[in-house]
């Protein structure tokens, strides 16, 4: 049943920059607009920030850190928890947010909002926790303790396909670790972040602490005076490969430290000895989540041969009864992509992958029917590896399966990429997955799972994806740097302990 797109607190849909705790126009005067993606509809406007709007928010974020870095760590624990709770206690109306900028499935919009939640919660926990060292020292009359304290200003550069979860992972640690920030939002989803951050308001987050600017053409614009401040001390990313190196390079004149969460390839290696099940559960959870449109997606699938043709027809079964349209309709599993150059990036791929030998079976079609942004969930068998999809990220709901006879073999093909994000493999031989896990690249490995994300477990990768960790204990020390402290000459007079 197709629902109208209504929020309980119209309060919440806000298209404004938010700088030093005020909503305000642009600098430039100008405005981009904001469609779903299922219709194409206007779902409002927003500021096309520019460099003048950026070096605002930045200085409202230097002026507003020394007073948060000095606030106990159980203050902003508080502050954090409340916002948790705020967010769960709107999580209705930010779901319709997300599902209406980014237009995903109800189900997947609900649990974004959980998945946000759970990154404010679990950083509340550990804002309180942060500890240095004692270290010992060659000489009995010298000490060194070691501090930890907050980088800084952070500029946090923010993704569309976790409108809400990619801003809480990267805002919970900061703030946690006593950072004050200035997000760039995604030009196709602002209005989640803006939702947040007056929820954040609302929870004690001090002015200043939180920036906020929107910008869709003038994005470049933005991430280049983030780069190059002097005031800004740590940079954090999520996004393609490419622009993460634009990133690191305008970041190295200021030497900033990055987190840089950039492409996958993610192999899923399904073992003869599988359990069949719970491969192919896994598969749709990591291939389909959010039509197919995350980082740790399953981009390549390979099968052993004794359980390639039953994998790939259990598997077929359920994509088969997946039903694809607007995300506000509650029938629905799967919503559009972003918008239509993204579903003709998917409709390419698999026409390159056919015409190089693979075969169709299921799905393989637009869905213009419905609108420009909406592609058929497809499962692709006879894959291999000259195709596109095998060595670019597809960020569509397209499983490309390929057959494989031996355990190396198997590795070999998952390692041949030049990025290393996440890694899926299934098998009940526990010497198997030990060693298989060990031999992969990759900065994840998940096993008998296909769910890879969570607030204590560390996400990130290795190779050309990306730099630090965030989520867990690792993710807030990318916000923290330490302090050396070598207290000498002091006069030690021994006395025997009665």
């Amino acid at each position: 049943m197709l629902q109208e797109r209504r929020l309980k607190n119209p309060s919440l849909l806000i298209g404004k920059n938010y700088i030093n705790a005020e909503w305000v126009e642009s600098a430039s005067g100008k405005r981009f607009e904001v469609h779903d993606p299922a219709t194409g509809k206007l779902i409002g406007t927003c500021p096309e920030s520019n460099s003048q709007d950026a070096q605002k928010a930045i200085d409202a974020a230097a002026a507003a850190f020394p007073a948060w870095r000095s606030r106990s760590g159980r203050e902003r624990a508080r502050i954090l928890r409340r916002w948790n709770d705020l967010i769960l206690e709107n999580a209705q109306d930010l779901a319709t947010l997300i599902g209406w900028e980014n237009g995903k499935a109800s189900f997947d919009a609900n649990g974004e909002v959980q998945f946000a939640a759970s990154f404010l919660e679990w950083f509340s926990e550990e804002a309180a926790h942060i500890h240095g060292d004692v270290a010992p020292h060659s000489s009995t009359s010298f000490r060194v303790s070691v501090l930890k304290e907050p980088v800084g200003v952070a500029g946090l550069i923010v993704p569309w396909n976790f409108p809400a979860g990619m801003i809480t992972r990267k805002l919970g640690p900061a703030l946690a670790a006593g950072c004050s920030v200035v997000i760039k939002t995604a030009g196709e989803t602002p209005f989640t972040a803006n939702a947040l951050a007056l929820l954040g308001e609302k929870a004690g987050v001090p002015k200043g602490v939180v920036n906020i600017v929107c910008a869709l053409e003038n994005t470049p614009e933005i991430g280049q005076v983030l780069c190059a401040s002097p005031i800004v001390r740590k940079i954090s990313f999520t996004g393609s490969t490419r622009v993460g190196r634009l990133l690191m390079k305008q970041s190295s004149d200021t030497i900033k430290k990055l987190s840089l969460e950039l492409g996958g390839n993610a192999p899923v290696i399904v073992f003869n000895d599988a359990d069949l099940d719970l491969a192919v559960k896994g598969v749709v959870a990591s291939k389909f989540k959010g039509t197919g449109q995350t980082c740790v997606c399953a981009n390549r699938i390979f099968v052993q041969d004794e359980v390639y043709d039953e994998f790939i027809r259990r598997l077929v079964e359920i994509v088969r009864a997946f039903k694809v349209g607007n995300g506000a309709d509650t029938d629905t599993t799967h919503g559009p992509l972003i918008h239509e150059a993204a579903a003709s990036k998917v409709a390419e791929l698999v026409d390159d992958a056919v015409q190089k030998g693979a075969k169709i079976a299921v799905g393989g079609r637009r869905r213009q029917d419905i609108g420009p942004a909406f592609y058929q969930p497809t499962v692709l068998t006879d894959v291999s590896s000259d195709m596109r999809l095998f060595q670019e990220e597809i960020f569509g709901p397209i499983a490309p399966i390929l057959r494989f006879s031996a355990e190396d073999e198997a590795v070999n093909a998952a390692n041949a990429c030049d990025v290393g994000l996440a890694s899926y493999v299934y098998t009940q031989d526990i010497t198997r997955a030990h060693r298989v896990t060990e031999l992969l690249h990759f900065g994840m490995v998940a096993i008998n799972t296909g769910v890879m994300s969570d607030a204590a477990a560390p996400f990130g990768g290795v190779k050309q994806s990306g730099l630090g960790r965030e989520g867990s204990k690792y993710g807030i020390a990318d916000y923290l740097q330490s302090k050396t402290v070598v207290t000498g000459n002091i006069n030690v007079t021994h006395r025997a302990h009665i």
